[in-house]
């Protein structure tokens, strides 16, 4: 009798076991595994545009040029603007050769570039031509420096006059 014991007690363990382990796959198989949540990739804003500075923008020459003023102004241009600009201003010197610079002596090279436009090429640069820090020259020196920049185009004319004929001579 005590082997049917063993055997009924051990049959109930293994019924017991396995009845445990079925309820548990069934657990498993009945409720789905949640779904990963979805990636949302984060919204990108397109960067700013940045919009080219208008003419009516550009802020007005706020000095008034004196000789004082102007003379340091050449100074200046001798220093750090000849060596390329040329010492006239026309942008023929060794060292341009490479570059397209204006030539300042003709009037209608700066005709449409008001004096903010001027001041914000040299205080930032523009293509070759490094920027002139305020450490190096500050404000009213660089607005004295565009007066005199102008002054290289003075006398001469906008347009080469036309020839004339000397007046014929009366035969009478």
């Amino acid at each position: 009798m005590k082997s049917y014991l063993l055997l009924f007690a051990g049959s109930m363990l293994v019924v017991a076991v396995t009845a445990g382990n079925a309820g548990r796959l069934a657990a498993q198989t009945q409720t789905p595994a949640p779904a990963p949540a979805p990636v949302v990739a984060p919204a990108v804003t397109p960067a700013p545009v940045a919009e080219p500075v208008q003419p009516a923008t550009y802020p007005r020459n706020p000095v008034k040029p004196t000789p004082e003023s102007q003379a340091k102004a050449k100074t200046f241009y001798a220093m750090d603007c000849a060596i390329c600009h040329g010492d006239n201003g026309n942008g023929k010197t060794d060292m341009a050769q490479s570059m397209t610079l204006p030539d300042w002596t003709d009037p209608k090279v700066l005709e449409n570039h008001p004096d903010g436009e001027l001041y914000n090429v040299i205080r930032n640069g523009k293509d070759k031509m490094p920027p002139e820090g305020e450490g190096r020259a500050k404000d009213d020196l660089v607005w004295n420096l565009i007066f005199y920049i102008r002054n290289f185009s003075k006398g001469q004319s906008a347009a080469a006059p036309a020839a004339t004929a000397p007046p014929a001579a009366d035969s009478h």
